[in-house]
């Protein structure tokens, strides 16, 4: 079973490599790597060419929404996976993903990964937080050893969904660029289409560096993407998680409609009234 694993970068080569090194070292089957270059300022172009992976290209930064929408565009496998350029994929991710998809009935279903990091994490490793001290052997000598629990919901990125999902709902939505809040939107759009598996999995581990990827440069304009999810959906993103994805509960299995009990009543009205008071802001 072979994915597309798309990844937007920008002038991040050296945390690239390492991503691309894990990929190709820790993956049981050959994938599809497909890059949106933003900028090419340390030549990433001429390392994917060299290496022969598959890149979309814009002389400008375009952000995160949009560079991974360019990417997908021309991805040849069935299941996208979306990943940042500042990640480390752990062995054996790929044919635990593989197992998952082969649980489910069909492809409506968001499969999202578990991240490892230093610190501000739900697994806490300290493997190093810049390529320059990053320390392979010690993680893959001990991510086992940590682990949280399969759960409802999503971590966000790397996440896995059906290509034909992908694009029925058009990818990420480029008015979230340069990237804040547009898993959360991505999530809504499949809940609306129908979807009702979302499941983030324990052992889809991923080592995340932090802070080092396309959305935290500075070089784009800032979004309010909790602004602009409210305004969008007339709910909150915290009311959207709590009440329908159900988030950070154990997982199990499809999701229903939300128990509409006191309390869903209740963050409802504190929901709207956040919704009203955003067009104030």
């Amino acid at each position: 079973m072979n994915f597309s694993i798309i990844i937007p970068t920008l002038n991040n080569i050296n945390y690239l490599k390492i991503l691309i090194k894990s990929i190709k070292k820790n993956s049981r089957y050959n994938h599809e790597i497909v890059v949106h270059v933003n900028e090419n300022l340390d030549g990433t172009i001429n390392y994917l060419e060299e290496n022969q992976i598959k890149y979309t290209y814009s002389e400008k930064n375009i952000g995160l929404c949009s560079s991974v929408n360019n990417a997908a565009k021309i991805s040849n496998n069935n299941y996208i996976l979306y990943c940042h350029d500042d990640m480390y994929f752990l062995p054996e991710w790929d044919e635990i993903l593989k197992k998952e998809i082969e649980c489910t009935k069909d492809n409506k279903f968001y499969l999202s990964g578990t991240m490892i990091q230093k610190s501000g994490a739900d697994l806490i490793l300290d493997c190093g937080d810049t390529y320059k001290n990053f320390n392979e052997d010690y993680l893959l000598n001990n991510y086992k050893d940590i682990n949280n629990k399969d759960h409802q919901g999503s971590h966000w990125a790397p996440h896995l969904i059906h290509k034909d999902i992908w694009n029925k709902v058009g990818g990420f939505s480029e008015e979230f660029n340069p990237g804040d809040s547009s898993d959360s939107d991505l999530n809504m759009k499949l809940w609306n289409l129908g979807i009702r598996y979302f499941k983030g999995i324990n052992n889809f581990k991923v080592y995340h560096f932090g802070s080092i990827s396309m959305r935290k440069k500075k070089e784009i304009k800032k979004n309010n993407g909790a602004l602009t999810f409210i305004k969008k959906w007339k709910i909150s993103q915290k009311f959207f998680f709590k009440h329908y994805l159900r988030s950070g509960e154990n997982f199990d299995g499809y999701l229903k409609e939300p128990n509409k009990n006191f309390v869903y009543y209740l963050d409802f009205l504190k929901s709207k009234i956040n919704y009203f008071y955003s067009f104030l802001r």
